[in-house]
């Protein structure tokens, strides 16, 4: 059974994912912030397979550091990392922007990824295998209006990835990026800061994509055969033909 370990999955694509990958038998290390959250999906999930709760703050170094160290002995062997957490904060143009929402993007999206792929490769590394899957976003084709920082976060993750692939794949290392565009979860409630009424309107007039179809594209990407590598793969709704383009009922 592989082992995986799924960052942000406390919500959204990554509680999704974690209940798709449970499905198939895989041994899963869920990491999440939110300790009650997390103890319910070890509860759910462990009617299916076994599972480890991680809580820690991926913006912290140390505090990632010492999780990952902390596995026991049989759960070290990581076979998929996949690099879930990350948010968007405010939508503001670049001069209106709040510095903390700025600092709080690139400390999750960026820095967070990378102090969590910074303490899982190495043992890929030694193990000559293993498959890394980073989701960035649609906003890393194009940035848009009011979301500069966002989409620089997720051009960076693009570019993380595209360094991985060539930095691991001699080491017998996958690396995928999978960039989703409309995804009705969480994500614009907590781009809003709780304003339900605002982060609705993102997703009226079509139907946006589902936590459960980002977790069916990384069920195909996991399960590929050991010669098959989905390096990157784009996902939009049908209504969605852009980065910046949805079109809506009227």
């Amino acid at each position: 059974m592989k082992i995986v370990l799924v960052t942000g999955a406390t919500s959204g694509i990554g509680k999704a994912t974690a209940r798709r990958l449970a499905n198939e038998n895989c041994r899963l290390i869920i990491c999440g912030r939110r300790t009650e959250i997390l103890k319910s999906l070890v509860q759910e999930l462990s009617q299916q397979t076994e599972v480890y709760p991680l809580n820690f703050d991926m913006m912290d170094y140390d505090q990632v550091s010492a999780a990952i160290d902390s596995l026991p002995r049989e759960w070290k062997a990581i076979d998929i990392l996949i690099n879930n957490a990350g948010n968007a904060y405010g939508l503001e143009s670049l001069v209106e922007g709040e510095r903390a929402d700025w600092d709080r993007m690139i400390n999750s999206n960026v820095k967070g990824l990378l102090y969590v792929s910074r303490c899982v490769i190495p043992g890929m590394k030694e193990r000559k295998s293993g498959h890394v899957i980073n989701i960035s976003s649609v906003a890393a084709l194009q940035t848009y209006p009011n979301g500069v920082v966002y989409c620089a976060t997720k051009k960076a993750v693009k570019t993380i990835s595209e360094g991985m692939r060539l930095e691991l794949t001699e080491f017998g290392i996958k690396v995928s990026d999978l960039a989703p565009g409309a995804v009705e979860t969480e994500f614009s409630e907590v781009r809003f800061k709780g304003d339900k009424k605002r982060a609705a309107k993102v997703y009226t007039g079509y139907k946006a994509l589902t936590a459960e179809d980002i977790a069916d594209a990384l069920s195909y990407v996991v399960n590929t055969p050991a010669h098959v590598t989905i390096a990157e793969m784009t996902i939009y709704p049908s209504a969605q033909s852009s980065p910046t383009q949805i079109y809506r009922k009227s």
